[in-house]
């Protein structure tokens, strides 16, 4: 094998596969370091069987409601053992596909945990190997706290192996991971409670999705237990008990899932070694091109602690190729107005800054808000709230903001994500035809803003978990 090449990528997720698919594209020598499956977190732990699992719960909540439309259905006990069994077919897939398009394009695999030896060189299973440019791009993993007892939870890793579907769950943390698997395993028929320090879910976010999706997971009978700060876990006759630091106990659980945060791939690499710089919490610092700094030793990804979204790493993986080998020294990412979506239960969609963050860099704000019941709940026996905000800034309202939380919110916001792009004020949304009758409509036709609050509060406490340096 030949052991110098032009780039070595270290991790074959997201991040790293994009870097090393470009680089060959431009002719260059490539290999990509993976000690598992090639796809990294999204595809085999995360955003692909996550969202597998979603559609099957989404299926659950068509079946509860078909009786309303006059369509006979009656939902049994959940097959898991199958469902699980197809979800891994479809991953299963999608590894070999990448197996294969890495072959294809000429890219050198090289299986196992790379470290690295000085600023051109990393050791993998007792063989070295160097490269003029060395991308780190390895990912992050769940976060266990140290508390007595963290053994007897599983992370999202965890969910992914269960092979028969728990009876009573508690999920430790209100974030997208928590809430998202919490949405799940209701509508499959779990008994679910959602315990979190923070005082509402998802509470990075604009403060009116947290508020409509309480209510919501409240209405499916999912228990929130808020304001609780877990200080161990326990076995007891009941099964899993949760202890609190002011001495309350939550009982009974047959499965607990840690899902309080993710830390950073990057303690075992020997970064010191080649002189990169590394914070506490494992995050690599990085410029706005994604330099470490030590020349030809780069960062993408969650571990730049930059947003930790796929299509992020992609981006940044292709953007960095594009500059050193494609002619464009100041290709850089745009990391401001990256749209996201929580798959939750209703989905929740948001581009842009919150109506408090609007607040404080702007002199004018205007808000714009709609709540409704959509069409596909006419007819069944309990309604799901759709909620959209729209924050604009300036005299001529320039829309900085798009939150939306409802059903399809996921689907209909890739559109507006890139009129918000482009600048659109809310006159464009307005001089836009409405597409009747659908939810999106709402988002052109609002007229009145919502009246400036004389007093401003933000209830965003901004308590994460942080792993210790």
């Amino acid at each position: 094998m030949n052991r110098h090449f032009d780039l070595i990528a270290i991790g074959g997720g997201s991040g790293g596969l994009a870097v090393a698919e470009s680089a060959a594209r431009y002719g260059k020598k490539v290999a990509v370091i993976e000690p598992h499956k090639m796809g990294g977190t999204c595809v085999n732990n995360g955003c692909v069987p996550k969202k597998v699992m979603w559609y099957a719960a989404n299926l659950a909540h068509a079946v509860d409601d078909a009786n309303g439309f006059g369509i006979p259905a009656q939902r049994g006990a959940t097959d898991w053992a199958r469902l699980v069994a197809g979800r891994e077919d479809y991953i299963r897939n999608i590894n070999a596909y990448w197996d294969g398009y890495v072959d294809e394009s000429g890219i050198t695999r090289i299986d196992g945990k790379a470290r690295f030896v000085d600023a051109h060189t990393v050791e993998v299973v007792g063989e070295r190997y160097s490269a003029e440019h060395i991308v780190v791009a390895t990912g992050g993993r769940p976060i266990v706290p140290p508390v007595p007892g963290a053994a007897l939870g599983i992370t999202s890793d965890g969910f992914f192996q269960l092979t028969e579907q728990p009876r009573k769950v508690a999920i430790i943390g209100g974030g997208y991971i928590g809430v998202e698997l919490a949405g799940v395993l209701r509508a499959l028929g779990s008994e679910v409670t959602v315990v979190a320090l923070e005082e509402r879910v998802l509470e990075l976010f604009d403060p009116m999705i947290s508020q409509v999706l309480m209510a919501e997971m409240r209405k499916q009978d999912i228990a929130l237990r808020m304001n609780f700060q877990v200080a161990g876990l326990a076995a007891t006759d009941a099964g899993i008990a949760l202890d609190a630091a002011n001495g309350e106990r939550l009982d009974g659980y047959d499965c607990v899932i840690w899902a309080v945060g993710r830390a950073p791939n990057t303690r075992d690499l020997d970064l010191e070694a080649a002189g990169v710089a590394m914070r506490s919490n494992g995050i690599i610092p990085t410029d706005a091109y994604q330099n470490t700094n030590v020349s030809g030793i780069y960062a993408i990804g969650d571990i730049t602690g930059r947003a930790p979204l796929t299509p992020v790493a992609i981006k940044a993986g292709r953007t960095l190729a594009e500059r050193l080998f494609g002619g464009r020294p100041d290709a850089a990412v745009d990391y401001d107005n990256i749209p996201s979506v929580v798959f939750a239960h209703p989905p929740v969609g948001t581009v842009g800054i919150t109506e408090r963050e609007a607040r404080e860099r702007h002199e004018q704000v205007t808000v714009y808000k709609a709540e409704f019941i959509p069409m596909r709940h006419a007819l069944s026996t309990h309604g799901v709230t759709t909620a959209m905000k729209l924050v604009c800034a300036g005299e001529d309202e320039r829309v900085v903001g798009i939150h939306l939380i409802g059903d399809n919110v996921d689907e209909m916001l890739q559109g507006f994500a890139v009129a918000v792009k482009m600048g659109a004020r809310k006159a464009d949304f307005d001089n836009t035809l409405a597409i009747h009758p659908v939810s999106s409509e709402e988002l052109v036709t609002m007229k009145t803003p919502e009246p400036d609050p004389a007093e401003h509060r933000s209830i965003d406490s901004g308590v994460e978990w942080k792993e210790a340096g």
